[in-house]
C-alpha cells in the first residue's frame, strides 16, 4: 500500500514514469530465451571452430528482444487505457502509467512509434547473419506485439503467443543466425523455455481472472477456471524440466539436472499461489515467477556451457 501511495506522486513524463511504463522486471522473459539460444549455438559451434560463432549477432538478438519487450509493454499500457481496462479502483496489478496520467497519451504514442522503429533498426543487421528471412521474423514480432494486446489476448491466445514468441522464435532464431539451421533438439529446448515463461502469464491472468471476465477478456485462466489454472502452472514447470531430457540425450547432463533447482522454486511459488488464491498479494507470486524464470535460464546455460 505504501508503494502505491508513493507512486501517486510521480511527475508526468518523468524518468520514473517511463521506467514504470517499460516494466524492467519483464526483461527476464526477453533475456532467457536468447541466453539459451546463444548457449546452444555456442556449444554446437565448437565442433566447427570458434570462428563460426558471432558474439555481435548474439548481442543484436538480445538487444532486439529487450527493445521489443519494452515496446510490448508500452503497447499494452496504451491500449488497455484506451479500452478502459485499467480502472484503478478494481485493478490488482501494478498501476499503469497512461491511466494514472504519469505519461501523456501523445507521449506514449510517440514512444511506441519510436521504440518500434528502434527494434527494427536493431534487428536489421541480423540479415547479414541469418539472411532475408530475418525480416519476416522481425515483422511477425512487431505485428503480433500489437495484435496480442488489441485482440488476441481477449480470445485466449495469449499463452500460445508466449510459447511461440518467448520460446520457439527467440531460441530457434538466435541459434539459426549462428549456424543457419535448427535441430529438433533446439526446437524442443525452445518449447521448454516457452512453457517456463508462460508461467508468468498464467499467474498474471490468475490474479486478474475476475476483472478479465467482467471486461469480456477470455484468457485461458478464465476459460478453464482457477483450480485448473493452478495445476496448469505446476504442469508447465514439470513439463519444461522433463523436456530437458533432450540435453541429456546430447551429452549435457547438467543442463538437465540443474534446472530442477528452478522446479523446486517453482513448486514453492505454486504452493503460495494456491494459498493466496486471489488479491494483490499474488503480485508476490508474479515477482517470484520472474525470478524463477531467470534461475531456469541461468541453470540451463551453465549446464550447457560446462561441457
Amino acid at each position: 500500500m505504501q508503494a502505491i501511495m508513493e507512486e501517486k506522486n510521480i511527475k508526468q513524463d518523468s524518468f520514473r514514469a517511463w521506467l514504470l511504463a517499460a516494466r524492467p522486471k519483464t526483461l527476464t522473459g526477453a533475456a532467457v530465451p536468447v541466453m539459451i539460444g546463444v548457449a546452444l549455438a555456442w556449444t554446437d559451434a565448437q565442433q566447427y571452430g570458434d570462428s563460426v560463432f558471432s558474439w555481435l549477432a548474439a548481442a543484436l538478438c538480445l538487444l532486439f528482444a529487450f527493445i521489443m519487450q519494452v515496446d510490448a509493454n508500452f503497447v499494452n499500457d496504451f491500449f488497455d487505457y484506451a479500452r478502459g481496462n485499467d480502472d484503478t479502483s478494481v485493478r490488482l496489478g501494478p498501476l499503469r502509467t497512461c491511466t494514472q496520467g504519469w505519461v501523456k497519451i501523445d507521449s506514449m504514442k510517440r514512444a511506441i512509434a519510436s521504440v518500434t522503429i528502434a527494434a527494427c533498426l536493431a534487428g536489421l543487421p541480423l540479415i547479414i547473419y541469418g539472411g532475408m528471412e530475418m525480416v519476416a521474423v522481425g515483422l511477425l514480432c512487431v505485428v503480433f506485439c500489437f495484435l496480442y494486446t488489441t485482440h488476441l489476448s481477449y480470445i485466449g491466445m495469449g499463452d500460445l503467443l508466449v510459447l511461440v514468441f518467448f520460446g520457439i522464435v527467440p531460441v530457434c532464431c538466435t541459434y539459426y543466425v549462428q549456424l543457419h539451421t535448427v535441430t529438433w533438439q533446439v526446437f524442443t529446448a525452445s518449447v521448454a523455455c516457452g512453457l517456463v515463461i508462460d508461467g508468468l502469464l498464467i499467474v498474471n491472468n490468475y490474479r486478474d481472472r475476475n476483472n478479465d471476465q467482467a471486461d469480456g477478456k477470455r484468457t485461458l485462466v478464465v476459460v478453464i477456471g482457477a483450480t485448473a489454472a493452478e495445476w496448469l502452472y505446476l504442469l508447465l514447470g514439470v513439463t519444461a524440466c522433463l523436456l530437458g531430457l533432450v540435453f541429456w540425450y546430447n551429452g549435457h547432463i547438467l543442463a538437465f539436472v540443474l534446472p530442477f533447482l528452478y522446479l523446486l522454486l517453482h513448486v514453492f511459488t505454486w504452493l503460495k499461489m494456491r494459498r493466496i488464491n486471489y488479491g494483490r498479494q499474488l503480485n508476490e507470486c508474479l515477482g517470484e515467477t520472474a525470478r524463477n524464470i531467470l534461475v531456469y535460464g541461468i541453470c540451463t546455460v551453465i549446464g550447457l556451457l560446462l561441457i
